[in-house]
């Protein structure tokens, strides 16, 4: 059966930085490559047409839609099948558990679902460090992340990382190794 890994946790708490030291250890590994409908940054998208996103959703291939940021982002069919061929493990990025739900329930693979954390302040920190100009906004997701994981304290964890407290290389290991472990 095809693996994924599904990264979840507030902006800025490593995602990005996690997935390509992932995929510096092992060229299995891949960022899952959402599609995006709207504007803003690109890198790291399959960015769409409001065309593309309703044949998608006129054929039951939308998976997840999450809109923020003034964009819709989605995770559709084709892409996991693109994305899980010749046994390549996609790394999602969600912020939200209902994109947890969705796609462990809706794509039939095995997944391991990581929470990555750090507090409101790295949020803080990091955003600004790199640039961003919704800073705000992303402390806004950060707030919603935080009443997210309130609101779904039952879901079953394979992995939880504090990344105010290991470096991404720790990160990435522990995922990696639990990645071997399980196959």
């Amino acid at each position: 059966m095809s693996q994924g890994i599904l990264l979840y946790g507030p902006p800025a708490s490593g995602k990005d930085t996690i997935t390509t030291t992932l995929c510096e250890l092992n060229d299995t590994y891949g960022a899952f490559k959402r599609l995006k409908i709207g504007s803003g940054r690109t890198r790291g998208y399959r960015m769409g047409t409001a065309d593309q996103l309703a044949e998608l959703e006129a054929r039951g291939d939308v998976i997840y839609r999450n809109d923020r940021y003034g964009n819709i982002y989605l995770v559709d069919r084709p892409g996991l099948d693109d994305a899980m061929r010749d046994g390549h493990i996609p790394i999602l990025h969600l912020g939200q558990l209902t994109g947890l739900e969705a796609v462990a329930g809706k794509f039939p693979a095995t997944w391991t679902s990581v929470l990555l954390w750090c507090s409101r302040e790295s949020t803080e920190t990091r955003s600004k460090g790199r640039g961003d100009s919704d800073t705000e906004a992303r402390l806004a997701a950060w707030d919603a992340t935080a009443q997210d994981l309130k609101a779904g304290s039952d879901f079953a964890w394979d992995l939880r990382l504090d990344t105010d407290a290991m470096s991404p290389a720790e990160a990435a290991q522990e995922i990696d190794f639990l990645i071997r472990r399980s196959t």
